[in-house]
């Protein structure tokens, strides 16, 4: 146990300062702060010492330099069993500091409202941060807080212990405390880099705010928690019960898709992260009705995204077959009505969020794999008509929406389009011959309509034989999408003339493992 007979207030979060004073007076504490903070406490008439007056120094460079003196940290470090550290107190006319309570300058809400580098730059706390690392270092003698929301803790430990704290709740203030100053240096750090487009640097630190623990991970036996970089998630869970590790995972996955698509247009189906059917059909019925159509049977118990906001006419058809969870941007009252009767029904609103500036980490065997989104938007000149029949502009079109959904297919990836929807995907597979049947299959089997010219291929990759692309002209493929980059890239333009095969060629490879 540690009285506390002195304590250091300095906070930028002002919340339910009054509460802890309150509670700090009632045990006689005696309270040193600076600034805002000393303001404050006066102004809510309880007693206080100007920081200024404790130290003998002044604020000086526009307060930059206030609490950075030696009175205020061989208070804090003193390590109270040490004669050593006893006598040095006694000499220079020290006193020990047995409680620090400090929160930082809000950077990270600086950086959302500010873009005047100046300004960000004074919000970098210097003197809160050193403080909290002296006290939680010191833990065995100092008690560190915060956060305001650890008010309430601290006031239950004085309460119960007459003033005193115990060393276990002084070591998880400590742990806590840690955490913070690393992650208040993190942002700093990713904001510089940021500045400098920096995106590997020497050293990198990764930070975020636990969202939820979850139930679970992939398995029962795992476990498994979702953390952001933003204190909530940009997505709104408006229905149904917790989401697990599967469902987030495929979440992401769809949404990835869906914000590649065209503004407001579009549904996307997942299944285990891989897409089993897109549409951007324009009529919202149609489109999902199309994406189902795909592959009906994988589409049971997945994930629907629309890119545009729910209706009620929709929102009856959705509630046909069992689903996991339906994302929308935004939802009418009356379609959200109607599927809440679903009662474990997950439903997503997405209108918050985009996909600017995302990372891809892959971590294993206590090692990270960083690499930028591939999410930029594709135009006609990413790609070059190889074949001596050329494609009319909306044969094109369709040609760069099925390579567009291709990359979001787990490698290696053939999707099948008729028009403005998939027809048939091929995923995960190692030979991409296989992932060729396996669309061609899907298409046989659920695709009802007579075949026309309007039937086109996307290939994730550059076939590296002729075999594939041979099985796709057989199953009536009229036009084929591929990344160019093979040593047979010219036996598969020989083949594409021969069969009167359009191809294109992309002038990226775009993979997904």
């Amino acid at each position: 146990m540690k009285k506390i007979k002195t304590a250091l207030i300095s906070v930028s979060d002002k919340k339910n300062l009054k509460i802890l004073l309150k509670n700090l007076s009632k045990h006689k504490i005696q309270i040193i702060s600076s600034g805002g903070t000393f303001k404050e406490i006066k102004k809510l008439r309880y007693k206080c010492l100007e920081v200024s007056k404790y130290t003998g120094s002044e604020e000086i460079l526009g307060g930059r330099i206030k609490t950075l003196h030696p009175k205020i940290h061989a208070g804090i470090l003193s390590v109270r069993k040490n004669k050593f550290h006893i006598k040095d107190l006694k000499k220079n006319n020290f006193e020990e500091i047995d409680l620090v309570i400090v929160n930082f300058y809000p950077f990270e809400k600086t950086l959302k409202n500010k873009n005047k580098h100046n300004k960000i730059i004074e919000n970098i706390d210097v003197g809160g941060p050193t403080m909290v690392r002296a006290a939680a270092k010191n833990y065995s003698d100092v008690t560190v807080i915060t956060n305001p929301e650890q008010y309430e803790k601290l006031i239950e430990e004085l309460n119960s212990n007459k003033g005193k704290t115990t060393l276990k709740f002084r070591q998880k203030m400590s742990e806590i405390a840690f955490t913070e100053t690393a992650y208040y240096d993190g942002l700093i750090s990713n904001y510089f880099n940021s500045r400098s487009k920096n995106l590997f640097p020497k050293k990198k630190i990764f930070f975020g705010n636990l969202i939820e623990k979850l139930r679970y991970g992939e398995n029962p036996h795992q476990d498994a928690a979702i953390y952001s970089i933003n204190k909530k998630l940009n997505i709104n869970q408006l229905h149904g019960k917790q989401l697990s590790y599967n469902n987030y995972n495929d979440i992401f996955s769809a949404l990835l898709i869906s914000k590649s698509l065209p503004k407001n247009t579009g549904t996307v189906i997942v299944k285990h992260s891989n897409p089993c059917g897109v549409s951007i059909n324009k009529n919202k019925l149609n489109s999902y009705k199309l994406a189902l159509a795909c592959d009906p049977v994988s589409a049971f118990g997945g994930i629907v995204s629309c890119n545009f906001k729910i209706n009620k006419k929709l929102a009856l058809e959705l509630k046909k077959i069992f689903l996991e969870v339906i994302i929308c941007n935004s939802i009418d009252m009356d379609a959200l009505k109607i599927l809440k009767n679903k009662k474990n029904l997950r439903i997503i609103d997405a209108n918050k969020l985009d996909n600017n500036n995302l990372n891809s980490i892959s971590s294993l065997f206590n090692n990270f794999l960083i690499q930028t989104q591939d999410v930029f938007s594709f135009s006609r000149s990413n790609f070059k008509v190889v074949s001596k029949n050329k494609p009319n502009s909306q044969t094109l079109k369709n040609l760069i929406f099925a390579f567009n959904v291709c990359r979001f297919v787990k490698s290696n990836a053939i999707v099948i389009l008729n028009k403005d929807s998939t027809i048939g995907i091929g995923s995960g597979q190692p030979s991409r011959l296989d992932s060729c049947e396996i669309a061609i299959n899907k298409m046989k089997r659920f695709y009802k309509e007579k075949l026309d010219d309007q039937i086109i291929a996307a290939s994730d990759a550059f076939f590296p034989f002729v075999d594939g692309f041979e099985r796709l002209v057989q199953a009536g493929v009229s036009a084929i999408i591929q990344p160019s980059g093979s040593i047979r890239d010219k036996d598969v333009i020989k083949f594409a003339n021969k069969t009167n095969t359009i191809l294109v060629f992309s002038k990226t490879r775009h993979f997904k493992h």
